[in-house]
C-alpha cells in the first residue's frame, strides 16, 4: 500500500500546489501580466499571519479573517500604483519590475524577522489523521487544503463566468481597448484582478505556514510550483490548475517514493513532458 499512500498524498500537496498557482493563472489571464514576486507575496503572506498570530493568539486558519483583507488591499494598491505603470505591448517592463520586488521582498523579510525558519501551528487539526484504506491514512489538514483550494478555484470560477466583475476581467483580457470604448476602466480593472489573486496568494501563504517551516528565501521555489501547475493544466484554464497542481503533486509523491532525492526532480520532468508534448497544457483555455 505504500504507492498507493505515495499517490494519495501526491493529490493533497497537489491542493497547495494550485493554491499558488490560481492566483498566477489568473492575473496571467487577465492582463497578460507574469508576477515574479508571486512565490515571495506568499511568504510575506504566511509572515503576516505569523505576525497576526503572535500578536492576537488567533488559530492559524482564523488569522484568514485578518490576513485576506489586508492582502487584497495590498495587492490592489500594488496594481494601481505600480504596476499598471508598466503594462503595455512589451513584456520587459512587468518582468523587470516584479523582479525587483522579489529581491526587495527577500531581503526586506530578512532584515525584520531574521533568515531564521518559523511555522505556524494548527494545534490537533495538523496532526490528527483519519485511515480511508488498511495502510493508508491521510491528515485532517492535508484534506482541508486541498478542500479549500477546489473551493477557491470554483469561486474564481463563478466569479470570472458568472458576475458583472468577471464580464470586465474577460471583456479587458480580450480586447482592452474596446472594453475602455464600452466604459471601463482598464486599470480599475487590473487592480480588482490583482486584489483577487492575493487573497488567493494569502490563503496559499497560511496553509504553506501550516504545513511547513518558512523563511525569507523560500519565495522562488514556490513560484516554481506554481508556474509548472498553471503550464500543465493549461493557461488560462483555473480547472486545469487543480489538474495540473494534483499532477505535480502526484509525480513528486511517486519521486520521492523511488528515491527520496527524486521528488522535485520527478516534478519537473512531469513538467517537461506535459511542456514537450502539449505546449499549452492538457486542459488550455478555448477561446472564442
Amino acid at each position: 500500500m505504500d504507492w498507493v499512500n505515495a499517490i494519495v498524498q501526491g493529490i493533497l500537496i497537489g491542493g497547495l500546489y494550485a493554491l499558488f498557482a490560481a492566483g498566477l493563472s489568473l492575473i496571467f489571464g487577465v492582463m497578460r501580466l507574469v508576477n515574479i514576486a508571486h512565490g515571495d507575496f506568499i511568504i510575506a503572506a504566511a509572515y503576516l499571519a505569523y505576525v497576526v498570530i503572535s500578536a492576537t493568539g488567533l488559530h492559524p486558519l482564523l488569522s484568514l479573517v485578518f490576513v485576506v483583507p489586508v492582502a487584497a488591499a495590498a495587492g490592489y494598491v500594488l496594481q494601481a500604483t505600480i504596476l499598471n505603470r508598466t503594462l503595455g505591448d512589451d513584456l520587459l517592463p512587468p518582468l523587470l519590475v516584479t523582479f525587483g520586488l522579489s529581491v526587495i521582498l527577500q531581503n526586506g523579510l530578512l532584515e525584520i524577522f531574521t533568515a531564521d525558519s518559523r511555522k505556524l501551528d494548527a494545534g490537533l487539526l495538523d496532526i490528527q489523521t483519519v485511515s480511508v484504506l488498511p495502510g493508508v491514512s491521510v491528515g485532517y489538514m492535508p484534506v482541508l487544503m486541498f478542500m479549500t483550494a477546489v473551493l477557491v478555484i470554483a469561486g474564481l470560477q463563478y466569479i470570472f463566468y458568472r458576475t458583472a466583475l468577471g464580464r470586465a476581467f474577460r471583456a479587458t483580457s480580450d480586447d482592452g481597448e474596446i472594453a475602455q470604448l464600452m466604459g471601463l476602466d482598464n486599470r480599475k480593472v487590473f487592480a480588482a484582478a490583482m486584489a483577487l489573486s492575493f487573497a488567493v496568494i494569502a490563503i496559499a501563504g497560511v496553509f504553506l505556514a501550516v504545513r511547513a517551516n518558512f523563511d525569507p528565501f523560500m519565495g522562488p521555489a514556490r513560484l516554481i510550483f506554481g508556474f509548472e501547475a498553471v503550464i500543465i493544466g493549461g493557461l488560462g484554464n483555473l480547472w486545469g490548475t487543480l489538474a495540473g497542481g494534483v499532477i505535480l503533486g502526484v509525480a513528486q509523491a511517486i519521486g520521492a517514493q523511488i528515491d527520496p532525492g527524486w521528488q522535485l526532480l520527478a516534478g519537473h520532468i512531469a513538467f517537461l513532458v506535459v511542456l514537450a508534448v502539449k505546449p499549452r497544457g492538457l486542459f488550455p483555455r478555448i477561446e472564442g
